[in-house]
């Protein structure tokens, strides 16, 4: 099982590239983020037509998050908005239990957590009131004994070996120590980032701002994980980073990443 995480950054303008990956790649299962539409703006149609099953969660202009499942598999016991805290209407998180006829059950997720930039407004205080309630959510998924996979742009830069330039990002909420703190935490519970535990090297990123030339520079960061529990790291195979895809014409910022599971 292919499962792979990508930050679209609309996926009205990303459709095209998208279809293209979704073609050329044939990955079984895709967590998008930043979709920047409502449910019902969001292009269903096409991408059944290319053999997904879709499930959303939209939001007008902002935010937004799917889950995208190439058949036979199929899901199940579907889960819009992340636990802990009712009178959070933000899109970003949905969840849902993937089965198919040759594999064993895997609970993904589709995570798109706060910028939480700039750090003196409540923007910060909300990203870590949020990544709190996933490790709460994520400790509670290992009850199941169930593989899971919690996909997503979680725009933490979880060490110094995921940044070009350390020194540029000391001050932004992407970087600070209670950030990448707190994304520990989630690891703490027993959960394993794929990228890493495949590919230790430095200079492995994920997302290159548009602005200053980050792109030809490779001034790029490391923010979109696959964290994976006990027992869907058993399982793994293969993780990498899609990375030619930020060369194409009017990409995403971020890139896909891909971790391969075992059929279990």
């Amino acid at each position: 099982m292919r499962i792979t995480t990508w930050n679209v950054n609309s996926i009205k303008q990303r459709l095209p590239h998208l279809l293209g990956f979704l073609e050329d790649a044939r990955p079984d299962v895709v967590c998008l983020q930043e979709l920047k539409c409502q449910d019902e703006a969001f292009p269903r149609a096409d991408i059944e037509a290319a053999g997904y099953a879709v499930e959303t969660l939209g939001q007008k202009a902002y935010n937004g998050v799917a889950l995208l499942v190439r058949a036979p598999l199929a899901m199940s016991e579907i889960r819009r908005g992340l636990p802990g805290d009712a009178a959070d209407e933000q899109a970003r998180y949905i969840e849902a239990l993937i089965s198919g006829p040759e594999t064993h059950p895997v609970r993904v997720a589709s995570i798109y957590l706060p910028n939480g930039n700039p750090v003196d407004s409540p923007k910060y205080p909300y990203k870590l009131a949020f990544m709190e309630r996933l490790r709460l959510h994520a400790r509670a998924l290992l009850q199941d004994e169930i593989a899971v996979v919690l996909a997503g742009d979680y725009n933490v830069i979880p060490e110094a070996a995921d940044v070009a330039d350390p020194e540029a990002w000391r001050s932004d909420a992407l970087f600070l120590g209670t950030s990448r703190a707190a994304f520990r935490a989630i690891l703490a519970e027993g959960y394993t980032d794929a990228l890493r535990a495949c590919d230790p090297r430095d200079g492995l990123y994920t997302f290159w701002d548009y602005q200053a030339g980050s792109w030809q520079r490779n001034a790029g960061i490391r923010i979109d994980h696959l964290l994976l529990s006990p027992h869907a790291s058993d399982r793994l195979v293969s993780a990498s980073v899609q990375k030619h895809l930020r060369g194409l014409d009017k990409p995403s910022d971020h890139v896909p990443v891909t971790a391969e599971l075992a059929a279990g």
